[in-house]
């Protein structure tokens, strides 16, 4: 060691070890290089949801400004005890986001399936399979609301008028609205799980599907035994993603029902809407957020369990 740098290396012993710039250059660059985006996912996700939290312990209504204060666990108390209406919305939450998904994921398979042969045209059905995904979703809720189930000039309805017995014509958002949200999720997010589990199939070797049919397996064999092992993990992806997106849904819901008839159709996203914006209470509205957060891993980790039962029976 030279000695222009002992004193150097004796000032570190003494200061107690390295400095906190030689610790960062002396990590691995891969670790260098993921720091910034580790730090931008901090600011933007951890930092709102610990304000969050703190403003959940306030009594903070933007229509009494004066009355803020401290109030520790009282606002989670009166949405768990004296509302009604979180009850009801964690109820559809729940409801909402399980059927969304699982039929999401169904119908997703189904799409797969017709689109990993070969035919022709299969670019084009590709393509219209997958256009729900990307219209915007306040267009898309507006046009199913005016143009797909009004109960006086709707597709729908049309459809069965004339292809029904007894010329049934359903006021869909008003008699069944929580019917007609899970299908337009299901609508949207079916194409989503399509891609995810495309992807699985696509990633089979075809050795191994050529080696099957040599052995005199049918095509629902294959499918069984194959097809469906193989997408174990992918299906849990899509559960897992679905979840986390369908969860925060709001734009069918206010576009559509306004939460409406009654609460039928309010979830914990609308319903944190409806207190914090249109109710002007940002207090009671970020306890309900809180709570969002704390069912959505509930819901997440029931639905990972599911499925993996689900998939070791297959």
């Amino acid at each position: 060691m030279a000695i222009a740098d002992q004193p150097l290396e004796r000032m570190r012993r003494q200061a107690g070890g390295p400095s906190l710039l030689d610790r960062v250059r002396s990590q691995p660059i891969g670790r260098l290089l993921v720091l910034p985006a580790l730090l931008y996912a901090i600011l933007v996700t951890q930092a709102p949801f610990i304000l969050t939290l703190w403003y959940s312990l306030q009594r903070w209504n933007l229509q009494r400004p004066d009355r803020r204060g401290f109030v520790g666990f009282q606002n989670y108390q009166t949405i768990f005890t004296r509302d009604p209406a979180f009850r009801e919305a964690l109820v559809n939450t729940a409801v909402f986001v399980t059927a969304a998904v699982l039929i999401s994921l169904a119908l997703g398979l189904l799409y797969a399936e017709l689109v990993n042969h070969r035919y022709p045209g299969r670019g084009i059905v590709r393509t219209l399979l997958l256009t729900p995904f990307l219209i915007m979703p306040v267009a898309a809720a507006l046009n199913w609301k005016n143009m797909m189930l009004n109960p006086n000039f709707g597709v729908i309805d049309w459809l069965t008028r004339t292809a029904l017995p007894g010329n049934p014509e359903p006021n869909w958002l008003g008699e069944y609205p929580a019917v007609s949200v899970i299908g337009v999720l299901v609508w949207r997010w079916a194409p989503f799980m399509m891609l995810i589990l495309l992807a699985g199939m696509q990633s089979i070797s075809e050795e191994v599907r050529e080696a099957v049919r040599v052995d005199g397996a049918t095509a629902w064999q294959e499918f069984r035994d194959i097809t469906m092992p193989h997408l174990s993990r992918f299906l849990q992806l899509g559960g897992l993603l679905g979840t986390v997106f369908i969860v925060q849904e709001l734009d069918p819901i206010y576009m559509m029902t306004q939460g409406g008839p009654g609460n039928a159709t309010t979830t914990l996203p609308y319903l944190v809407f409806r207190k914090a914006i249109e109710g002007s209470n940002v207090g009671l509205g970020a306890a309900v957020g809180v709570v969002v957060v704390m069912v959505s891993m509930v819901v997440i980790t029931l639905l990972l369990r599911a499925l993996d039962r689900i998939m070791r029976g297959v």
